[in-house]
């Protein structure tokens, strides 16, 4: 969802190359056919459906990931998705809320987009993220200070596909991690997950 903007691009591009079939979803559907052209050229065995409505395809979904701006209004409705569903929420402000996620014990809302950082280092503003944990944004410019590249690197509506993968090289070239998986309440538990995962197949099976 956003997948004409910015991040939403990239993300439809990586999604593509590891999924059988994905439904790329925003207003306009012209540029939604344009990069659906340009998603089949990355990986041609991927079957690639449009909608400029989230909620048309969210109760078969196993996978949600929002990369939207929306301020004023609701992108998607949390009762249509699919029991079990995965939900990678990159948008800022977030396109869920803690009321969504108490909803849907039997969805997995996911905030993304924290990495861990190498060594020591003093950050002097409070970001609301754990220590040495920050957001992929701070992380890529430190990155790039690392490499000694003080430069523009993924700015603007067309970020660069190859500038990605170098600086998914370069981050793994200085040892900056994923950190842990966090939701609306804090850390995302391995019990949390196997708990989610019953309440799925409960409501599955409930109809």
């Amino acid at each position: 969802i956003g997948a004409t903007g910015s991040i939403g691009k990239v993300s439809a591009k990586l999604l593509a190359l590891v999924f059988e079939k994905l439904i790329i979803v925003a207003p306009r559907l012209e540029r939604l056919e344009q990069l659906k052209s340009e998603l089949e050229k990355v990986n041609p065995r991927c079957e690639i459906l449009v909608s400029t409505d989230a909620n048309h395809f969210a109760g078969i979904s196993d996978v949600l990931v929002t990369a939207t701006s929306s301020v004023d209004q609701k992108i998607i409705d949390v009762m249509q998705l699919k029991p079990g569903c995965v939900v990678c929420d990159c948008s800022r402000p977030l396109d869920f809320s803690k009321e969504d996620a108490r909803k849907r014990p039997d969805v997995l809302i996911i905030e993304s987009g924290e990495l861990i950082l190498p060594g020591a280092y003093n950050l002097t503003c409070d970001i609301g993220l754990p220590k040495n944990v920050v957001y992929a944004c701070l992380a890529e410019t430190a990155v790039l200070a690392m490499e000694e590249r003080y430069e523009s690197f993924t700015l603007g509506r067309d970020i660069d596909w190859m500038k990605v993968k170098e600086i998914y090289k370069m981050s793994q070239k200085h040892g900056v991690k994923l950190a842990r998986l966090y939701g609306h309440l804090g850390d995302i538990s391995e019990k949390e997950i196997l708990l989610t995962r019953e309440l799925a197949l409960t409501r599955r099976k409930n109809g």
